[in-house]
């Protein structure tokens, strides 16, 4: 290896380490002011399951001295990644972003807002829809024979966890679009294998529902399906626009003449 490869190297090693420290400082931040809330963060987290009316109280308990502190700084920390996420997506595409051509550095930008807007839907869907129907039948299933004894700890966590698994998956269509528009997937590929998507969808409803209930298992499974479909579409419209920017950089003429 020649010195000049040498020296790029660690020009890109440098340029990696300063973009993480940005994003770290940002995270660091983002947490710090999310923690300064987190009794109100808490509480937003709360609302789903109706402010517990169903159990004693009304409020879920603590079984350890730490454990509100802990998940106190769990859900600030959450909070404050997801919050600084879009500085921290905008420093790794940065990073990538002198290897990249014009156009892929055009979507790659262009698709940052797409992508939370699409988190957002997917962490609103569980907060607004998933959410309230599970607490309230697994809170209800064997009251006759329990009382229910909600540990803050093991409720916050499960809520997150939900919140990011429906922000993650709502992501579907934007990942099958950007896979199609750099050739990886095709529509056709992906509409042939819509038994297997259907199959994996129940799956995932089921691991990401902890209830064995099927009704909120379906509540999550369906839309993961109608995500797949619309990932097809979208990645028709990004084989269409691969397709014609192909053509265009070898100078062909995709209209015809009469």
């Amino acid at each position: 290896m020649n010195q000049e490869s040498l020296t790029s190297i660690q020009e890109h090693l440098l340029e990696l380490r300063r973009r993480l420290f940005y994003s770290s400082i940002a995270i660091v931040i983002c947490t710090g002011v999310a923690f300064a809330f987190h009794q109100q963060i808490l509480i937003l987290l709360m609302v789903p399951a109706g402010g517990f009316q169903d159990i004693p109280g009304g409020k879920p308990i603590a079984t350890e001295i730490t454990e509100f502190v802990s998940t106190a700084m769990k859900a600030s920390l959450m909070v404050g990644i997801f919050v600084s996420f879009p500085f921290v997506f905008f420093q790794l595409a940065m990073f990538v972003s002198p290897g990249l051509t014009r156009s892929e550095r055009r979507y790659l930008f262009a698709l940052l807002p797409v992508a939370i807007l699409v988190f957002l839907l997917g962490a609103a869907f569980g907060y607004k829809i998933l959410i309230p129907p599970m607490v309230t039948f697994l809170l209800n299933f064997g009251n006759e024979v329990v009382t229910p004894q909600i540990r803050i700890g093991r409720y916050v966590s499960t809520v997150l966890s939900l919140l990011i698994w429906l922000g993650v998956l709502f992501e579907t269509p934007v990942v099958l679009f950007f896979l199609a528009k750099i050739g990886l997937v095709t529509p056709r590929f992906l509409l042939t294998n819509w038994r297997y998507a259907l199959v994996v969808s129940f799956v995932l409803g089921a691991i990401i529902t902890p209830s064995i209930d099927p009704v909120n298992q379906a509540i999550v499974a369906f839309p993961i399906l109608g995500l797949y479909i619309a990932g097809i579409g979208m990645a028709w419209i990004g084989t269409r626009g691969r397709t014609k920017g192909r053509s265009a950089e070898l100078g062909l003429d995709t209209t015809t003449e009469d």
